[in-house]
């Protein structure tokens, strides 16, 4: 492996391995991000590696990554390892201070007792695969599937067909924070929170239900917001034999308030005056801002396929790739079109501020134009459980509490391709107070 750090100019590239700290064996999957600790101002990210099937990871970055009020001393490099965002070891209060070819090899055990993501891995297919659906009809087949002969079905209706399921352990978003920019420096990669997503279907491979991603966003001034693409038709066909799949959805998006922003002052105010006038307030999923979606390049069209592989329309970085540990990957995009009128003006304007204050805390994730891409990550087949799969999809139907997040974990932190942290821009608090101001003006509150 060579020397655990070693640096070549302004280089530095460090390696090491990861061990399962119960069994010493070497753990695959995993996030190793280097920081430069640093006691006088904040400590500075370096970069991300990820953990191969013998655990080793390399992460290289130039020495521009950190900056030194004290000129003349070393850095002092330490590690954060994490599983799909749940964080396994930080080695802040062990740091290495001897940075250089004298180095020692540098070996990290983590505790993998309390890790749910590595719980849901499913390496093998339960039993109980029939198949033949995917070729009942050659006009479904690849390379480019047509799956218009099915009916769209609703996606809660015929949970008693399902017999089987993939979970997407590993849901990877991607979307760009400057839309229409061709700087791919500028996009950002999130997993979202693991087994949310489901792909749900019959023995011989029928689709008949999937659940998508929801994730929370949070507002200096309103408190947190929950954002889900709610799938509103479905179709399609999964293949057990060739780890393939193809399948139709179309969904709408969803913004609503979280419950740490029904105690907020401006939130209360604002509903008072939203139920002095009767109208309804976002504080429910079912009173959600809607957002209309639509195939990528294409407004006439609301349904959007989910096909094999991961996309190619951008390059992916190495922390958002599960190939070692993921039974297969498929992808889809969706288009963000406009927020759906309600003809009062005082509720659109209002809607419009709210979409205003997401999109400066997210990234412009939700800007209309924006093109909103998933690589899901599936583990190995298993049984449906009717009940658990009707729970689960009420659970998430309802919503995620994006104040406390999901009980098997809360994704990972949104990130540039280089690893870099993703974070609103520094004036986000003034803009929307200014937002606010405007809209409060404006309709003489």
């Amino acid at each position: 492996m060579g020397n655990a750090i070693t640096i070549n100019g302004s280089t530095y590239t460090v390696r090491g391995t990861v061990l399962d700290q119960a069994t010493r064996q070497p753990v695959a999957g995993l996030n190793v991000t280097v920081y430069e600790k640093d006691e006088i101002t904040k400590d500075d990210f370096c970069g991300i590696g990820v953990t191969d099937l013998e655990g080793a990871f390399e992460v290289s970055f130039d020495s521009s990554a950190f900056r030194f009020l004290i000129f003349d001393r070393k850095p002092v490099f330490y590690f954060i390892v994490d599983d799909g965002g749940t964080v396994l070891l930080n080695t802040r209060d062990q740091a290495i201070h001897d940075v250089g070819p004298s180095t020692p090899p540098i070996i990290l055990a983590v505790d993998l007792s309390n890790d749910k993501l590595r719980k849901l891995i499913r390496t093998e297919a339960v039993e109980g695969w029939v198949g033949g659906f995917a070729q009942s009809n050659p006009a479904f087949a690849y390379p480019t599937p047509d799956l218009s002969s099915l009916e769209m079905l609703d996606n809660l209706a015929n949970i008693p067909l399902l017999q089987r399921q993939q979970k997407v352990v590993w849901p990877e978003f991607s979307w760009e924070t400057e839309p229409m920019s061709t700087d791919d420096k500028r996009r950002c990669y999130q997993m979202f929170a693991p087994d949310i997503s489901r792909l749900g279907y019959t023995n011989e491979g029928r689709v008949y239900s999937i659940i998508c991603p929801q994730q929370g966003y949070a507002s200096p001034s309103l408190g947190s917001f929950n954002v889900e693409v709610t799938v509103t038709g479905n179709r399609g066909w999964a293949d057990e034999s060739n780890r393939e799949l193809a399948a139709d959805m179309s969904v709408v998006g969803k913004i609503w308030f979280g419950p740490s922003a029904h105690e907020g002052l401006v939130v209360k105010q604002l509903a008072r005056i939203f139920e002095k006038h009767g109208h309804p307030f976002p504080f429910t999923k079912k009173n959600a801002i809607q957002v209309l979606t639509h195939k990528p390049g294409d407004p006439t069209e609301p349904v959007f396929p989910l096909t094999r592989g991961q996309t190619t329309a951008f390059p992916i970085p190495a922390f958002a790739q599960h190939g070692a540990l993921a039974w297969t990957v498929g992808h889809l995009g969706v288009e963000i079109g406009h927020i759906v009128k309600t003809d009062v003006p005082v509720v659109d304007d209002f809607n419009e501020l709210i979409m205003g204050l997401f999109n400066l805390a997210s990234g412009n994730m939700l800007r209309p134009g924006n093109i909103l891409t998933w690589n899901v990550w599936f583990t190995a087949p298993d049984k449906v459980n009717q009940q658990e799969w009707e729970d689960h999809a009420i659970l998430w139907r309802d919503s995620i509490d994006a104040d406390h997040g999901s009980p098997e974990g809360n994704g990972t932190v949104p990130r540039f391709f280089d690893g870099t942290p993703f974070s609103p821009l520094k004036s986000i608090l003034i803009e929307e107070g200014t937002l606010l101001k405007n809209y409060l003006d404006k309709h003489d509150f």
